[in-house]
Parts: C-alpha cells; structure tokens; sequence
C-alpha cells in the first residue's frame, strides 16, 4: 500500500524535526527552531528534571535508554518512570546501543561545557551513559541519524548533508552522497551493506553500504526500524505503523501510534515509538496495538 501524498507531508514535519533541529553550529537557525527547545537549555532550572525532546531510544537487558535534549535518561523493566543516567546533560542525538554498556551517539554540550566544540562527533560511552568521550570528528560532524550494526556504523551527518560509514565501531570513516536529506535509516539484520534510507525524496535502498542507491518507494517517509528478515517497519508522519516483508518495496498498515513519532526502535519482538509529549510507547504485537511504556 502506497502512502497519500498528504501523508508524506506529515511525514516530511517529522523530518523537518530531525534534520532541522540544529545549525551547523549546534544552535538553531531562525527558520528551523523548534519552540523552546533550545531556549530551556540556557540556563539550569525545572527543565533540566525532566524529559524533553526525545532524539533517540536504545534497549538492553529490558531496561529503555532515552535519549534527549537534556541528557541521557533510563526506566528498567517494570519501571513507566525513567531517570537520569549520571550528570551529563548534553543534548543527545542519534542514540544507538552496541552492546551492554556500550553506547554510541552525537549531539551538542550543555552550555555549562564550555571546553567542548558546539558539534561533538561521534560519542561513545562504555559505562551505560554514564560517562562519554570522543571517539571521531570531534567538532567536523552532527549525526542526527545512527544506526550499527555490529562494527558497521551508518550516520547521517547534518551538518554537510552526508552520510557517512564505518567498518571499526567509528573510529574511521567513509563519505557517501544520500540520495537527499536522511533521518532515517534501517540496515538489513542479515546484510550489512543492505540498508535502506527515509528522505526528503522517499525511500531508497542500497545493497553496497550506501555507494549506490535505488528508489524503493518516493512517495512514501517515516521512521525506520528492521529486527528481522522479512519484517522492515516504518511509522509515519501521522503515527501509521506500516509492515515490509520485501525490504521496502511493498507495504501494509498494522497499526497506528496515534500521534506524530520522535524516535522509533525495535528491541528483539517488541517495537518502541516516542511521542512528542515525551512519552515512549511499546508494542508486542508487531504495531498493531501501543501500550504506555514511560510517562514524561
């Protein structure tokens, strides 16, 4: 089933969030800022206690990790009410969880971290958030989009428009030209040079790491999440929740999340959306029905 074009606008405000979330120096431009996203992290105070604009979701061991404008925040199993992991409060983007207490991620400092540059490259933590360094391109890249798989890292760099790929975990790199603006990326669980990008055209996929590129669908936008062979998930600008069982070319409604997406996952057999109020909802039927998973 093909997305309406009225959809894919809806769709396209979803990107709008993602991609213009930040200027190229790490504060936003007139024309892209988000209402009092930025303006809050000025200064400490009752904002800082509490979930805002969720930029990324990552599971381990049960536990959700929710990454934020404000720092890093986790709810374990059983748990609708996350807390903040260690002090940092930097602005966290393109979140992906490698392995157990190993994370990945990009983003801005808090205007208290004042020695760092306003882009941070590429992050990494090895404690479970609770410290991160610099692992590459401290200061050169945003990556609003992440996704690994194994050492195979793929991320979309805001600041040049590019994607870029490494083969060792991010510590080095490789330039690709996407088809248009990313934000969002699925890599296929049997093949890693199979991935399949969400633009501002459409869908496109590639089966050589992002050398090459073919329309899959360009009418048709959204977050992306792939945890099988024969089960590529994309929600969309309305919070329709659509199932691909040949990697993007063919799609069917399953479900809806009722509401625009911020950050969209799948963990094992259960997905996980974040809404824009700054709640997380999860699914363990493959999207056709949302429970609560965390309250903001």
């Amino acid at each position: 089933m093909r997305l309406p074009r009225s959809h894919l606008a809806g769709a396209f405000a979803t990107c709008a969030l993602v991609l213009g979330a930040c200027g190229d120096d790490g504060r936003p431009t007139a024309a892209q800022r988000e209402p009092t996203a930025h303006d809050a992290s000025s200064a400490n105070g009752p904002d800082d206690d509490r979930i805002r604009h969720i930029h990324g979701l990552g599971v381990r061991a049960g536990a959700l990790f929710i990454a934020t404008h404000g720092g890093l925040w986790v709810a374990r199993d059983g748990q609708t009410q996350a807390r903040r992991v260690g002090e940092s409060q930097q602005d966290i983007m393109g979140f992906s969880v490698l392995s157990k207490g190993r994370f990945i991620g990009s983003g801005h400092p808090h205007p208290s971290q004042q020695d760092l540059p306003p882009n941070l490259g590429l992050i990494e933590s090895r404690d479970g958030g609770n410290s991160w360094r610099n692992i590459s391109l401290n200061g050169e890249a945003d990556f609003h989009v992440l996704e690994s798989s194994g050492s195979r890292v793929y991320g979309f760099d805001g600041t040049q428009g590019r994607l870029m790929v490494s083969s060792d975990g991010g510590r080095s790199w490789q330039q690709r030209m996407p088809p248009a603006g990313v934000f969002g990326l699925a890599v296929d669980p049997t093949d890693r040079d199979r991935v399949v990008a969400s633009t501002q055209r459409g869908l496109f996929s590639s089966t050589n790491a992002g050398k090459g590129w073919r329309p899959a669908d360009e009418r048709l936008a959204g977050l992306l999440a792939w945890p099988r062979r024969g089960q590529l998930y994309l929600v969309d600008g309305q919070g329709q929740v659509r199932l691909s069982s040949d990697g993007g070319r063919r799609w069917r409604v399953v479900g809806s999340l009722g509401g625009q997406p911020a950050a969209f996952i799948a963990s094992g057999t259960d997905l996980y959306a974040a809404l824009g109020d700054g709640s997380v909802q999860r699914s363990n039927d493959g999207g056709r029905s949302w429970t609560v998973r965390t309250r903001p």
